[in-house]
């Protein structure tokens, strides 16, 4: 891969980002809601005067020119401020980023690792067993994570823990390092929804890669010569099998991202979701639109570690460009 196609890359996520924020910041301003109510009663249900909500709205700013919002809120971003302060508690948002980030970064990469560690050798053991009693066990385990929404999964767990048990997931958050014990009760469960999810995608394309690649007559050299059978799945059929795993993996990075910010508004888990869904229900502007773009910014970073995957996964991958080569007469 060369530099100039990485920078190529590179250059093409700052105007994707632009749009997805002019897109955002244009959704924001047509929602029902106003902010200055929210903030004047703590939940917009307390009548005030025209002329109190309209001094507000104009020492927030929200009066200007639309314009002037998304160019003064965009320098808020480019100089490091992460888009300025909150409009509803006039927290900036770099020091939420700094305390909602490692959550929701540990939420992913909690499920990222359970779902790589655990689907994919449950894929090569159901490409190994075709059509026999463990293939079928799997992809029936594999089905509802595909067939049912990890919220529903989400309220069904909760609902059954309480019944059954007496017991819920802790409600006060606490790091890896603070409190182990009381991070891993309160993170078991929407990794466990997230990985079956998540998995299922995964064990399905990894069975239907595998059993494409079991079928190619290297593989059935291969096995002709007597090299073991672990050997032939992992050191032949797996390396070629792995670009669609590594594909589904990224492609399915942002499903991820979505159950996650669901997940922790269910859980209360204090990370991005979590502020997202609170900020765009108090309609605070410079809140969401900051936190969705370092969304799509994550989004787009992802798929440029893919193509660095490919390249490493499969020498045949190459992103240099081909030199035109003289005709021979």
């Amino acid at each position: 891969m060369t530099i100039s196609y990485l920078l190529g890359r590179l250059a093409l996520i700052v105007p994707t980002a632009l749009l997805a924020s002019m897109i955002v910041f244009g959704i924001m301003r047509v929602l029902p809601g106003d902010v200055a109510a929210t903030i004047l009663s703590g939940g917009g249900e307390t009548t005030h005067s025209p002329e109190v909500r309209e001094a507000l709205r104009a020492e927030l700013g929200l009066n200007d020119h639309l314009l002037r919002q998304y160019g003064g809120w965009l320098w808020d971003m480019v100089n490091g401020n992460f888009g300025g302060d909150s409009l509803i508690d006039n927290q900036s948002i770099r020091s939420q980023l700094a305390r909602q980030l490692p959550v929701t970064g540990l939420l992913a990469l909690y499920t990222l690792a359970a779902s790589t560690l655990i689907w994919v050798p449950l894929g090569i053991i159901a490409s190994w067993q075709r059509d026999r009693w463990p293939d079928y066990l799997i992809r029936l385990i594999a089905l509802p994570g595909q067939a049912v929404p990890s919220f529903l999964l989400a309220l069904l767990a909760i609902l059954g823990l309480l019944l059954l048990f007496g017991w819920s997931p802790p409600i006060v958050y606490t790091g890896p390092f603070d409190d182990p014990w009381n991070h891993a009760l309160m993170v078991f469960w929407p990794v466990l929804l997230l990985t079956w999810e998540f998995g299922s995608h995964i064990v399905r394309v990894t069975r239907a890669s595998m059993l494409e690649t079991l079928s190619q007559p290297y593989i059935v050299v291969a096995q002709a010569k007597g090299l073991p059978e672990r050997a032939v799945l992992l050191s032949h059929a797996l390396r070629n099998a792995l670009l669609p795993i590594i594909t589904v993996l990224g492609v399915q990075f942002g499903a991820l991202l979505g159950g996650t910010l669901i997940l922790e508004s269910i859980f209360g888990l204090p990370g991005i979701g979590r502020g997202l869904v609170d900020s765009a229900l108090a309609r605070d502007f410079p809140v969401v639109q900051s936190l969705v773009t370092l969304l799509v910014v994550a989004m787009l970073l992802v798929n440029l570690l893919l193509d660095l995957a490919y390249a490493r996964a499969d020498p045949r991958v190459s992103y240099t460009p081909a030199r035109s080569q003289a005709g021979t007469s």
